[in-house]
């Protein structure tokens, strides 16, 4: 049976720091039990830098947005990265998106700091999206891993 194409919402891919982290270990953790698809790989570094040095920095942001958009849509599942004192806006973004389209969303938060109300792991809507859409927000990627393969997504 295939793997169900699961959109990877992350911020990961900004920084120095956790890119390595994304792409050595939370990929590949994902990829054992769901077809990821990476919004890092659909726009290239060229891309944007053509765009920039032709002043069509707004243009390209909106394109990145259309192709991760278009990513969402075309996948079953939506796991996103939810670490950081507060979560990632565009990630949190993607993540309303796909729940609003029906997709069973997931999280991961092993961030040990509290960024919500009491008894959630952070904003109260993000989690009511996550949760409503028949999902979870797991402490750590084992658990996401596991709890994605106890959901029989795989």
């Amino acid at each position: 049976m295939a793997r169900p194409r699961c959109y990877v919402a992350s911020p990961a891919g900004f920084s120095e720091t956790t890119r390595g982290w994304y792409a050595d270990v939370f990929l590949p953790a994902l990829a054992g039990v769901v077809d990821p698809v990476d919004p890092w790989a659909l726009t290239s570094a060229e891309e944007i830098a053509a765009a920039a040095a032709a002043g069509r920095q707004r243009a390209m942001a909106l394109e990145i947005g259309r192709r991760n958009a278009e990513a969402i849509r075309g996948c079953r599942l939506l796991v996103a990265h939810l670490d950081g004192q507060e979560a990632d806006s565009g990630t949190v973004a993607e993540l309303g998106f796909a729940a609003g389209l029906g997709l069973r969303c997931y999280g991961v938060r092993s961030d040990l700091r509290q960024a919500g109300e009491d008894g959630v792991a952070l904003n109260l809507q993000v989690e009511a999206f996550v949760a409503l859409s028949g999902g979870a927000i797991l402490p750590s990627t084992p658990d996401l891993v596991a709890r994605l393969r106890a959901d029989a997504v795989a």
